[in-house]
């Protein structure tokens, strides 16, 4: 483990942190203005990170590539329509980490613009590396969730999308989700998922 490894590692922190808190805020705000209490009971519409950090996942992004925060608990009864609003809450994590990835990749962009050929100091390449690496990890988190397979976010956008849990294999697909899900990553087939798209979507972005 080399100094250039364990620099990288700190830089990719602020995007980490970011990404997952963000992500976790997302989901409890979009409940609690649909009607759900829960998220706010539990102290979740924050954005503050020691409310959202899985430690666990943490590690898991900071070392493996992906990972994720501390799932929020909503309450469906509460919401008026709940289609729509399961929808909404679902898809706002993977929206928000888009929204951040966006906003970082325009000062990443100009730095990259304006620095380019030009004699460029430590902390100066440290910045745009911390840009570049909170617009990466933003993007991973978003590919990674929308994933369609529990207990991820893509399971539940796509079960409102279809209303896929009118089909009894549903529930057993929803039971075993976390096995399932480890068994793809473990097979590599999450990378053969995540490389390509991570890799076309910060090309746009930056």
């Amino acid at each position: 483990m080399n100094a250039d490894y364990i620099i990288a590692k700190i830089l990719m922190l602020p995007g980490i942190i970011i990404g997952l808190s963000f992500h976790e805020f997302a989901h409890a705000w979009m409940s609690d203005r649909l009607g759900d209490p829960t998220p706010r009971r539990q102290g979740r519409v924050t954005i503050n990170p020691l409310a959202h950090i899985d430690w666990v996942g943490f590690l898991a992004l900071l070392l493996v590539g992906f990972g994720w925060g501390k799932p929020v608990q909503i309450d469906p009864s509460y919401y008026k329509h709940r289609r729509r609003d399961e929808f909404l809450v679902g898809i706002a994590g993977v929206t928000m980490n888009l929204l951040i990835a966006i906003a970082f990749s325009i000062p990443a962009r100009i730095m990259v613009r304006s620095l380019s050929g030009a004699a460029v100091s430590d902390l100066v390449y440290n910045i745009y590396l911390i840009f570049f690496y909170t617009v990466s990890i933003n993007v991973v988190l978003m590919v990674f969730n929308l994933i369609p397979c529990p207990p991820l976010d893509g399971w539940g956008i796509i079960t409102q999308i279809f209303r896929l849990d009118r089909y009894r294999w549903w529930y057993k697909v929803y039971q075993y989700g976390t096995w399932i899900l480890l068994a793809l990553i473990l097979l590599n087939i999450t990378d053969l998922i995540l490389t390509p798209l991570v890799s076309a979507i910060v090309g746009v972005l930056i």
